[in-house]
């Protein structure tokens, strides 16, 4: 298969997938570090490289209320956010993924104020998950690419007809350069076709979207949009399926795991940060040690099944979470939530320790993903856990 392997950071790589997507209507506001994918999409379309229309918000509500508009009329439709920017717009996520209308979101993550800091952690998208739209993290450049073009194909099929957040760490994954594979444009073409909107705003066929109903139509409503949500399981694996014949890489559409063949004890997590913690792994691997890490590729819909089927081969599992969630069980974060939720009523009895770290834009480091392992490897050894979860730097 011909390949055209090029150096570009995830920013670059996403407006690549956007332009072979052939989008219809950008809607940009600027705010980093998702800016770079709007400032490559405006270039390629004032040299002539992608024909769409290109629009600029006055904020980040009114970006998500252009591209809402133009996905009901019929648009393939793209924009994005970081951080202030993503939970700015909040009050339009819901009333997208109610219509079904199957437009795509970049969020390049950046933390909230305060700290106000320029830093990634995936706080602001996680704000996100509960709103009826597909969310994953891309790990790298290429996945980023990747991603947007299955998210593209995923969110449009017939059966689904949802918004997709495709979601990567800023800075790790947005602004560090990487070995991506762009794929012609005939690729493309053959996996993603052109968009067909189940429901087109008409003059001639006139509709009432966004109208107030009476309460008792609304618990219908959110059912509906529940099995939505659920029938998207299917869809998502024919995709990628389909995208591993098409373009020759393959990805399992839930998780990633990596030396796991017969660990006793892995890091459960999501993102960017991954790659340092499978460098930790490998090197505890060449030491003798029995470890391995998972990666959550798709959050929302949660891999409940695969999730348990995974982790509960597994003595201990940490799960780290790049965010905050003041107040949450256990102290620690969502995915740690998740992943017990996961293996609860499991017969299998697999012991889980939480870890948040990275905050702000910190580098979650090879120390820290010692410690990390070395805290687990102590449970493991004990059975007994001392803490729910720890805080890094400030616990470890």
């Amino acid at each position: 298969m011909k390949t055209n392997i090029k150096r570009m950071s995830g920013c670059v790589a996403t407006a690549n997938a956007v332009k072979l997507a052939n989008v219809d209507v950008i809607c940009s506001y600027p705010i980093r570090p998702y800016t770079g994918i709007m400032s490559e999409l405006a270039r390629m379309v004032a040299d002539g490289e992608l024909d769409a229309e290109f629009v600029l918000g006055e904020g980040e509500h009114g970006q998500l209320s252009v591209v809402y508009g133009a996905s009901a009329a019929g648009a393939r439709a793209f924009t994005g956010s970081s951080g202030v920017g993503v939970t700015y717009a909040m009050e339009v996520y819901s009333p997208i993924s109610g219509e079904r209308l199957p437009l795509q979101m970049a969020i390049a993550d950046r933390t909230l104020d305060p700290p106000g800091d320029f830093g990634s952690e995936q706080t602001d998208a996680m704000c996100c998950r509960d709103q009826g739209w597909i969310q994953g993290w891309a790990s790298t450049p290429q996945e980023a690419l990747d991603m947007t073009l299955m998210y593209y194909r995923i969110g449009e099929d017939p059966r689904v007809l949802l918004p997709q957040y495709a979601c990567q760490d800023g800075y790790f994954v947005s602004h560090i350069l990487g070995e991506v594979d762009v794929p012609s444009q005939e690729q493309v073409n053959s996996f993603l076709p052109p968009y067909k909107n189940h429901h087109v705003l008409d003059t001639r066929n006139p509709q009432i979207l966004g109208a107030q109903m009476e309460p008792e139509m609304g618990p219908g409503t959110q059912y509906q949009r529940h099995l939505a949500v659920e029938g998207t399981y299917k869809v998502i694996e024919e995709v990628h399926d389909e995208f591993g014949k098409t373009f020759g890489r393959k990805y399992d559409p839930w998780l990633e795991e990596y030396m796991t063949d017969d660990a006793e004890i892995v890091i459960f997590m999501q993102g960017g940060h991954t790659e340092t913690a499978k460098n930790v792994a490998m090197h505890l691997r060449n030491l003798g040690e029995k470890v391995g890490v998972v990666r959550l590729r798709t959050l929302r819909p949660f891999p409940t099944k695969q999730v348990r089927e995974c982790l509960k081969r597994f003595k201990v599992v940490g799960v780290v979470d790049n965010s905050v969630n003041f107040g949450i069980s256990c102290g620690a974060g969502v995915l740690l939530t998740e992943a017990r939720a996961a293996l609860y009523n499991n017969d299998e009895k697999v012991k889980t320790v939480g870890f948040v770290a990275g905050l702000g834009g910190s580098m979650i480091t090879h120390d820290e993903f010692y410690k990390m392992f070395n805290i687990l490897k102590e449970v493991n050894k004990t059975g007994k856990i001392e803490k729910q979860s720890y805080w890094a730097p400030f616990e470890l």
